[in-house]
């Protein structure tokens, strides 16, 4: 195991295998995308988008393959259900960082079907990463301060717009939605702010 060696060089063998195996992922689903865009039939753009969602499994089996190398983190997951690859699910998480993401995909990805995530609107210019989560079909949202909806009236339930067509998208290939429906990443600061009765939220 990799995760002998000293830290920095982990760290540096581990992001680079990630960025080479996010880059490759990512210019596959492009290709593809590029494909679907071009050429509008309804069967041919199912087909393109259950290409897309093996490069996304690809990604995920990459990702838990640098975890295995890197690091030696001792799993403990208790769960009865019956998930299946076929099924549509909703996950719900809290958020700390852009590593829930790989342990979700890692931890669910020979259980479920390819995940999407409701994003962030601005998540879309991350080069390559954003545009191939967009050829995921990977609902892309905008937030709203209340006083920007006030005066923009004609710009209320758009979020809810954008999710009923993702799903809409979702409704012919089995797919999991995850969102981390804070819509922010949870700190003790702001959940003090906030004067949460709840310990995580």
């Amino acid at each position: 195991m990799l995760s002998l060696l000293p830290g920095p060089l982990v760290l540096l063998i581990s992001t680079g295998l990630t960025i080479l195996f996010t880059a490759l992922c990512a210019s596959l689903i492009l290709l593809v995308s590029l494909a679907k865009l071009l050429l509008s039939v309804p069967a041919f753009g199912r087909a393109c988008s259950r290409l897309n969602n093996r490069f996304m499994r690809l990604w995920l089996g990459c990702n838990a393959l640098v975890i295995r190398l890197t690091t030696r983190i001792d799993w403990q997951v208790e769960d009865d259900t019956r998930l299946r690859k076929d099924g549509w699910y909703l996950i719900i998480s809290n958020h700390l960082s852009w590593t829930d993401i790989v342990v979700l995909g890692h931890l669910f990805r020979d259980r479920l079907p390819v995940p999407k995530f409701f994003m962030k609107h601005e998540l879309i210019y991350i080069p390559l990463l954003g545009l191939a989560c967009w050829g995921l079909d990977m609902p892309f949202m905008r937030r709203y301060s209340r006083e920007f909806l006030l005066r923009n009236p004609h710009l209320r339930g758009k979020d809810i717009e954008t999710t009923r067509n993702a799903c809409e998208k979702f409704r012919h290939i089995p797919t999991t939605v995850i969102n981390f429906v804070e819509g922010t990443r949870f700190t003790e600061a702001k959940r003090d702010a906030s004067r949460s009765r709840f310990r995580h939220l």
